[in-house]
């Protein structure tokens, strides 16, 4: 039917739309085929057998950003990636390097020599899940913390859990522990459209909130612990 409607409007004269229309599906089929790629890489690396200690190896490259434990940086530029759920781990890292996710270090990084295979995608995943980050994350100034927590169990705590621990089985990222520059920036680049796999989703529950609403979700999910369910002092 497209191809019949490109045919129509070059018979008709209209070259520039019959260019714009093929253009148009051109670029439909390639983001197709690169999320059918990505999809099939992911479900490999789900099904390799993860080894830990190779991934340590791999993860040296990581660790000159992320820091040796996963801390990344309190100001919020490189995210605390240490304990995050694998399979959310396994996600990220195949959306980086299918144009699915968009950050120029990580989408270098990600296609290095280093990390090649599905295989080398689950080992270091694996040990990126096994750290337990053990440097500061700064908070916010807890002036709408309040509001932050009231919007945060009205819209997100039903899948990423009241304190933010998420949940592997499902995929969900854990938030808890993340420091609240990255948090805010991600709940924007939802908003802005610049998170495809999450904008369907997510977008339609941050749409709408005030910036301090959402500096306020950031806040308390900084507070909370990686690993526990309580709340940091």
């Amino acid at each position: 039917m497209v191809t019949m409607s490109v045919r129509y409007l070059v018979r008709r004269g209209f070259l520039p739309m019959a260019l714009m229309l093929t253009a148009l599906m051109l670029s439909r089929q390639a983001s197709a085929d690169t999320a059918a790629d990505a999809s099939v890489e992911y479900r490999a690396a789900l099904a390799a057998v993860p080894d830990a200690r190779r991934g340590d190896q791999i993860f040296a490259t990581c660790a000159a950003c992320h820091g040796v434990d996963g801390s990344g940086l309190p100001d919020g530029s490189i995210p605390v990636i240490g304990s995050q759920h694998y399979p959310v781990l396994l996600r990220q890292l195949v959306d980086y390097r299918h144009a699915e996710r968009w950050d120029i270090r990580m989408e270098h990084v990600s296609r290095l020599q280093v990390m090649q295979t599905p295989q080398d995608l689950a080992d270091v995943a694996a040990l990126i899940a096994s750290l337990q980050p053990m440097g500061p994350t700064v908070h916010g100034s807890g002036e709408a913390l309040t509001s932050g927590v009231t919007v945060y169990f009205e819209r997100c705590q039903a899948c990423h859990g009241a304190t933010g621990q998420g949940d592997g089985d499902r995929g969900i990222a854990r938030l808890a522990g993340q420091h609240p520059e990255y948090l805010l920036r991600q709940f924007i680049d939802v908003v802005e459209s610049r998170r495809p796999r999450l904008s369907k989703t997510h977008t339609p529950l941050l749409r709408g909130l005030q910036r301090a609403e959402l500096e306020g979700m950031a806040d308390y999910l900084s507070r909370t612990r990686r690993s526990r369910g309580d709340v940091a002092p």
